[in-house]
């Protein structure tokens, strides 16, 4: 009996020993890798490895209620272009040494125009909150933050209002002969094509917003490579702009916003389904005609032509909301604000745009508040309102109840708040990163080898 006792601790000694051997290599083959790994001189490696190793520093620590010392989650590197490219757009004049304005106080912050300007002011919102990530007293999510060197960057941010220069600059003035637009985005291809961060991978890890369809029309094909914020592809080749590389921004809506508890139920809104907006249109926009035709005449639906002016926004908000559908149809693109101003008045987005991209798709499901239908299907005689018609109050209340969760997401503010526009946008540039790191590797193959044999060569 005692040497089979003895037997046994001296197998419990041999296991316990071996477990400890066991942990001890890999705390130090994870150590090992990790200075591996940051030896590594792709800047897109060293920041995987801070985020997947190392610990998190923008977690607040709920005990000692100590202030995060930084964000972790996207660092972004954001050009000091001069201040015609950005809010000198918006009459802003710099003091001094000034490059941007201050943000400290929110009712200091130059604003930006309202009207159909406001639906495209994308890189407004996403410059302010990069701006305001190096300003404490400014409140925000800490999903990204604007970081000095460019190195240390997971993502390059051009703050260029290319919107607002389309609108506000495309057209000839005085004995102008290329138009102020055209001479920004021309200076803009040529400031970044002359930097060594575009010269480092080719532009790729180059964040862009062109959110307007007309918007960067003479700098797109040159700066292609970057990862475009963009409303839709219907003006852009595959090869420029694609979902594999690019992001698709929500619109800014134009309607008020109805909060939950003024959203009106089922039995509140009396008009089955709703349009109000141009109808005749270009290109795959000729579907408007159409179902206004079919659509015209019947008691429960409004379908009629409506502009922003006079009281027109207004009027639409009001009409959305009484509404238990809202039609979102194709024009001359793809997309238009009209589905985000539907689903901020609660009104169920009915899509009849078969090449639509939507935003955030990979993280929303559009089907559980929205109806899809194809074109082809919507233009035959009759189907469009007896399939809406055939959607019962129940059904009807689930999409309703999921409008009021997700309309959140489609809200751009500042500062930003967690799961708004811009902290969704942020999140959806950091997924694609991962792709855009894979594909730096690949090409990166050979590289040092080339390097190597040139070198020998010499």
């Amino acid at each position: 009996m005692i040497e089979v006792r003895k037997m046994s601790e001296k197998s419990m000694l041999s296991s316990k020993l071996l477990f400890y051997t066991i942990t001890v290599s890999t705390l130090l083959f994870i150590i090992s890798s990790l200075f591996f790994l940051q030896g590594n001189d792709s800047s897109f490696t060293s920041s995987l490895v801070r985020k997947l190793i190392l610990p998190r520093t923008d977690i607040k620590n709920e005990q000692t209620g100590t202030k995060p010392v930084s964000c972790s989650v996207l660092k972004v590197f954001m050009y000091d272009l001069p201040s015609e490219f950005h809010f000198g757009l918006l009459n802003w004049h710099k003091k001094g040494s000034e490059v941007w304005p201050s943000v400290k106080n929110v009712s200091t912050v130059p604003s930006y125009p309202g009207g159909l300007n406001r639906q495209h002011s994308v890189e407004y919102w996403l410059t302010l909150d990069l701006l305001a990530s190096e300003t404490p007293e400014v409140k925000r999510p800490c999903t990204a933050t604007r970081v000095k060197s460019s190195i240390e960057a997971d993502i390059v941010f051009v703050p260029f209002f290319s919107s607002l220069s389309y609108n506000r600059k495309s057209k000839l003035s005085g004995n102008e002969t290329t138009s102020v637009d055209r001479l920004l985005q021309e200076r803009l291809v040529e400031f970044l094509k002359s930097r060594d961060e575009w010269k480092r991978f080719g532009g790729r890890d180059h964040l862009i917003v062109a959110h307007h369809p007309n918007s960067l029309l003479y700098a797109r094909n040159s700066l292609g490579s970057a990862m475009f914020v963009l409303s839709d592809f219907g003006r852009y080749s595959s090869a420029i702009a694609n979902l594999e590389k690019d992001v698709i921004a929500p619109y800014v809506h134009v309607v008020k916003t109805v909060s939950n508890n003024e959203s009106a139920p089922f039995e509140k809104r009396p008009v089955l389904a709703y349009f109000q907006g141009a109808i005749y249109r270009k290109d795959g926009g000729t579907i408007r005609q159409e179902l206004y035709n079919l659509l015209k005449d019947e008691k429960d639906v409004h379908f009629a032509f409506g502009t922003v002016r006079g009281n027109g926004t207004k009027q639409t908000g009001k009409g959305m909301a009484s509404s238990k559908f809202c039609l979102n149809i194709a024009g001359d693109t793809p997309s238009s604000n009209r589905l985000f101003d539907s689903i901020v008045s609660h009104c169920v987005p009915v899509i009849i745009s078969d090449q639509i991209e939507l935003p955030f798709e990979d993280t929303l499901d559009y089907s559980g508040f929205s109806v899809f239908v194809h074109s082809s299907e919507a233009v035959k005689k009759g189907l469009l309102v007896n399939l809406l018609r055939g959607i019962t109050e129940d059904q009807w209340k689930k999409k309703w109840e999921r409008l009021k969760e997700v309309a959140r997401c489609f809200e751009y503010r500042f500062p930003s708040q967690p799961g708004d526009s811009v902290d969704m946008i942020w999140s959806v540039v950091s997924h694609k990163l991962a792709s855009l790191q894979f594909d730096v590797h690949r090409k990166n193959r050979y590289r040092r080898s080339e390097v190597f044999d040139r070198s020998l060569s010499t």
